[in-house]
């Protein structure tokens, strides 16, 4: 089991996510202490797992203290986590990719990160993506605003950009290998023709770039929903979009796009070959 039924991303929310946002937040502290304590650690246990991706003993603890955390404090709410699977079958569900940025952690790489988000009747509702090895964090919740911490600590709400012409764009599309697996080789090829620049930033921060408004899109392939979950709440919140490539609201597509709104559907129409958004 993974998610349950996707309901749009737009549907309206009433209730106060203030205290599940700051469980998210405590869950990042927790998470940041293990992994923080074991990165670019010379003894540091990877195994290949069967689908030949990588884990660490970081990311099977980091979850693991995440889990702990939830199941004392929210035990009727479900778990879906990228090590461990799913646990309890509820409206409510924490989803969690305890390293995302596997390969970069186990080689010392700083560009990882934790991410957590809370869905709802299968909308992620509260979302934190947290960059410890680079001292970044941001986070954000349906009707909170979505924010990041600057140097000084000090809380800074994020805002997209305007740019609303795709030759001012630019974008991250995570690695050329993805979209080869997937035959869309000559649409990478499309999109990097169209935008004013095109650049391979990989894996959580580009998305983090785009809800700074630093970039105006961000796509790629292959992903799971805990590869993406806490995106929705955070880039929505801060006046983008996210959707499948295709444009529908899941996460279960195993693609997504992301953008400033503007130029939301002149990207889903560039990589789908429709002139019209040349």
């Amino acid at each position: 089991m993974s998610l349950p039924a996707m309901n749009s991303f737009d549907a309206p929310f009433n209730g106060d996510l203030s205290a599940e946002l700051d469980l998210a937040l405590r869950l990042a502290d927790a998470a940041d202490a293990v992994s923080m304590a074991r990165f670019d650690a010379a003894d540091l246990d990877i195994r290949v797992k069967p689908d030949a991706t990588h884990v660490t003993e970081a990311d099977l603890a980091t979850e693991r203290a995440i889990r702990d955390i939830l199941e004392a404090e929210r035990p009727s709410d479900g778990i879906f986590g990228e090590e461990f699977g799913s646990s309890g079958d509820a409206a409510r569900q924490w989803i969690i990719d305890p390293i995302d940025g596997t390969a970069n952690y186990l080689k010392g790489i700083p560009m990882w990160a934790t991410l957590i988000a809370l869905a709802i009747d299968g909308v992620p509702r509260v979302g934190v993506v947290s960059q410890p090895a680079i001292g970044r964090r941001w986070w954000g919740a349906t009707g909170l605003g979505a924010w990041t911490a600057t140097p000084s600590g000090e809380a800074t709400r994020l805002q997209v950009s305007d740019v609303d012409a795709l030759d001012r764009a630019s974008v991250s599309f995570q690695g050329i290998g993805q979209w080869d697996e997937v035959g869309r080789v000559d649409d990478l090829i499309r999109l990097t023709r169209a935008v004013w620049r095109d650049r391979g930033y990989g894996d959580a921060w580009p998305y983090m770039l785009l809800a700074e408004g630093r970039l105006e899109m961000v796509a790629e392939f292959g992903v799971k929903e805990y590869d993406i979950a806490p995106y929705v709440p955070i880039l929505q919140e801060a006046g983008g979009r996210f959707t499948a490539v295709d444009g529908t609201h899941t996460l279960s597509d195993r693609s997504g796009i992301a953008t400033n709104g503007i130029l939301h559907d002149a990207f889903i129409d560039l990589l789908r070959g429709d002139e019209a958004a040349s």
